[in-house]
């Protein structure tokens, strides 16, 4: 008798599979009103966070591959070590001229004491530098000779042997401050390779901004950025790119926060400082992080417009870092920092009459950057910010009524500290809000749960700029965070969200955006680098795939006359490119089944037989890329067939979809 039982049930769990796996090959029909047009898609809604964290500027998209160039670090000798060859005999000794060059006030003086050998220094780069056999790379020194006596400076590359791979000398002439350049050809490649500058014969000399470029960078710019690193980002066609930040726009203190304007003018009088990442972390402590400004604010419009994206500049506000110090400048002080926003908007859009328009004609660009946005503040909360938000905003709209402000909600999306902001800011009504910038750093579920978070948002309100998340697949700042599939397809699945809302929504960005392997801090970012490769995550190609298959109007996709929004795992948004007269279909499946999607399209006269479906999928939700399998998860495109104003898709389990297909 129990046997028999057992053999029903499981003869019953059987057919209950049976039917489960049926129900899911049945099609879920979607209709797509293709005529009904919901809302604009703004050009800016998808784009790039930009953050020096994880060694993003100086030891990643910055090229420079020399540490601690200038001797400015708090240890002024941190990334060099003192080298002899054939018995030479030395000292080295750093100089600070002090308030006399506030932007670079130490020099190293090299002074060789023997006739025989070579006596000098080497830098380690960032964890490394990398060379590639073949490429050339550009040395540069600031130099003076406090002799008679010609010391000749031989430059070499060495690999982790301390083999020569590179070589090249200069002989620095006169007593008078000179840049000279020599051209190193690598014959070997080597991701930690390291740069000697050795002095020849007895005297004195005076070494000051030792530099080394690759001579390739983007758009071949001298003492420029990395190519691979720029290029992921201009293959995702972001429609703004949002700098410097994030949280170094606050510092730790108020001396610490980010200054624009110490970030333009000649490199050798930008005034370095530490970075606020230097040390926030007990378990990833980097004593060796400061901000060169070789990437300063000229830079970053520069990029923008390189890239075809609106540049959003984020300033301080006049508070520190709240999870830190939380200092704040006194309201009776608090015209200094507003000046340096009249003066951005100068630098960005002014001719080149105005002193702050001379002065970015004078770095090479007379034409305005036709900056449209600020960014009052970064993660604020509280009545202090309120306060000096007001402030802000009251000279703003008063000289620059043309330009779009950005405010903020703090740095979650819910709790006391949301919810003050949130009723404040729409209530205000003697200070302009325009754009509110709302950051989710939340477990996978958090984003899969709130695709619908902006349905209920007043259209008539301020905007929303998503301006910072990612799917914390641990824990909030866990260094186990993954860059997996499962956070990367959850924010896929809220993206759909935030593209339906596309009247309320006009910005997101992922953040942070990259990460150097040996040097970073916070967990997941979207992209990774070493010293001679980058890569982007499942994130990156989500985020891509989004940005470059935008769409210009907001069209309803509905299943039983309801929003797509995680009906047996599905998610769904739908736009309309009237520039290309393309539907664009994206649809996510969470599930871990295959579904058969048939989407009836409404509201036009014919569809083209043919379309295209470009996925992303895995069936680990486990599984990254890596530098060993950097496309582990990568789009896959293939053609699909259209008949009679539908397109049957299917939709693997634990995938992202997006067709594309032509009206008539």
């Amino acid at each position: 008798m129990r046997h028999k039982l057992l053999t029903t049930l499981a003869l019953a769990a059987g057919l209950l599979t049976a039917s489960e796996e049926s129900f899911a090959q049945q099609s879920q029909v979607f209709t797509v009103k293709a005529n009904e047009i919901q809302a604009e898609v703004a050009p800016t809604m998808w784009g790039v966070f930009f953050e020096d964290i994880n060694l993003g500027a100086d030891g990643g998209i910055y090229a420079e591959l020399v540490k601690n160039r200038s001797f400015e670090f708090k240890t002024p000798m941190m990334g060099w070590k003192e080298e002899k060859r054939g018995g030479a005999e030395g000292t080295l000794l750093v100089h600070n001229r002090g308030a006399a060059q506030l932007g670079n006030p130490r020099f190293l003086r090299v002074a060789v004491k023997s006739d025989q050998g070579e006596y000098g220094l080497s830098n380690e780069g960032f964890r490394g530098m990398g060379v590639k056999k073949g490429d050339k790379y550009n040395f540069y020194v600031l130099a003076r000779q406090l002799s008679d006596a010609k010391i000749g400076l031989v430059v070499e590359l060495v690999d982790q042997k301390g083999e020569r791979i590179g070589t090249a000398t200069v002989t620095p002439e006169g007593k008078d401050w000179k840049e000279y350049k020599a051209t190193i050809t690598a014959t070997a490649t080597d991701p930690k390779a390291q740069l000697l500058v050795l002095a020849k014969g007895r005297g004195e000399v005076d070494l000051d901004m030792i530099s080394l470029f690759p001579e390739k960078t983007w758009k071949n710019r001298p003492k420029g950025m990395r190519p691979d690193m720029v290029q992921l980002l201009a293959d995702m066609k972001p429609g703004f790119f949002r700098f410097p930040g994030g949280c170094i726009v606050e510092g730790r203190t108020l001396d610490e926060r980010f200054q624009w304007k110490k970030t333009i003018g000649p490199i050798e009088t930008r005034e370095l400082t530490v970075n606020r990442w230097n040390t926030e972390f007990g378990h990833r402590l980097t004593p060796d992080y400061f901000q060169s400004f070789g990437l300063g604010f000229f830079e970053y419009f520069q990029l923008a417009e390189d890239m075809g994206a609106e540049p959003l500049p984020i300033l301080n506000c006049g508070m520190a870092c709240q999870f830190n110090t939380a200092e704040v400048v006194p309201m009776a002080q608090l015209d200094t920092y507003i000046q340096d926003a009249l003066d951005l908007i100068e630098f960005a859009n002014g001719s080149v009459e105005t002193p702050w328009g001379k002065k970015r004609a004078e770095m090479g660009h007379p034409e305005p950057f036709n900056m449209k946005y600020i960014g009052v503040g970064n993660e604020q909360w509280g009545e202090q910010y309120v306060e000096r938000y007001k402030a802000f905003a009251k000279v703003l709209t008063e000289k620059h009524p043309e330009i779009q402000l950005i405010t903020t909600t703090g740095p979650f999306p819910d709790g006391k500290e949301f919810d003050y902001l949130n009723t404040t800011l729409r209530s205000m009504k003697d200070a302009r809000v325009d754009i509110i910038d709302e950051h989710y750093y939340r477990a996978p579920e958090w984003f899969r749960e709130n695709a619908t978070r902006y349905d209920s948002y007043d259209r008539n309100g301020p905007k929303i700029f998503a301006g910072e998340y990612a799917s914390q697949t641990v824990a909030i700042a866990s260094p186990d965070n993954k860059n997996n599939w499962n956070g990367a397809m959850s924010e896929a699945a809220f993206m759909t969200g935030l593209e339906r809302n596309a009247g309320v929504v006009v910005m997101a960005s992922y953040a942070p955006l990259f990460a150097h392997i040996e040097g970073w801090q916070w967990t997941p970012d979207m992209i990774w680098v070493d010293n001679l490769r980058s890569f982007g995550t499942p994130n990156y190609q989500v985020q891509k795939l989004f940005s470059t298959n935008s769409g210009t109007h907001v069209v309803p996709v509905l299943r039983n006359n309801k929003p797509v929004t995680g009906q047996d795992g599905t998610y769904a948004s739908a736009t309309i490119d009237k520039a290309t007269n393309e539907l664009i279909l994206k649809i996510v499946n969470t599930s871990d089944r295959p579904q058969q999607g048939e989407f009836v399209v409404d509201g036009v006269k014919k569809l083209q037989q043919k379309g295209t479906v470009t996925v992303l999928q895995s069936d680990n939700l486990n599984q990254e890329n890596t530098f060993e399998n950097p496309d582990a998860i990568s789009p896959k495109q293939q053609q699909i067939q259209v008949k009679d104003k539908k397109i049957k898709l299917p939709m693997k389990p634990y995938s992202v979809n997006v067709v594309r297909v032509k009206m008539s």
